[in-house]
């Protein structure tokens, strides 16, 4: 179990949870440091007790214009500096009514591919981005088929196993 929360409170949310349960930074910039007012590092996330971050959430996409080169990028350092990621993929609606959720899927996780050599500490979290407060949801149907898509596109892509 893993538990996200803003930045400012990770600390806090760390002297109450259990040992044994993972926290998340909501997001982590590409570089260690630098002149990037506001961002945090993987460090500083370290620092104050997360072991995980939550890239590429679909509002750092649609919010902040997130590319998917940018949100690899940030997954590569995030790793190389010991946290885990979870790296979370989806389509929009216009992208689902248009049939276009499995290139979609596709396009971002090989963006993450491009930059993630070892998947170990990686977990890929599909988030129907049109049913994220839309008062649609995905059906279990919905969800099985980009989970069998994607569980094939590791396959041919990433590992066998």
């Amino acid at each position: 179990v893993v538990i996200g929360c803003p930045a400012i409170y990770l600390m806090y949310a760390r002297n109450l949870l259990p040992c044994e349960l993972g926290l998340a930074g909501q997001n982590a910039y590409k570089v260690a440091k630098g002149a990037f007012t506001g961002e945090i590092s993987p460090a500083m996330l370290k620092d104050i007790g997360a072991d995980w971050v939550i890239l590429g959430h679909s509002e750092r996409r649609a919010i902040f214009k997130e590319s998917d080169e940018l949100i690899a990028e940030k997954a590569e350092h995030a790793l190389a500096e010991g946290l885990k990621v979870i790296a979370c993929i989806g389509e929009t609606l216009e992208e689902r009514e248009a049939g276009k959720t499995n290139e979609v899927v596709a396009r971002q996780m090989c963006a993450y591919a491009q930059k993630i050599k070892d998947w170990k500490n990686v977990v890929v979290a599909y988030e129907p981005v049109w049913a994220i407060g839309t008062g649609k949801t995905a059906t279990p149907d919905q969800a099985q088929e980009v989970h069998a898509f994607l569980r094939q596109w590791l396959i041919d892509n990433i590992s066998k196993e």
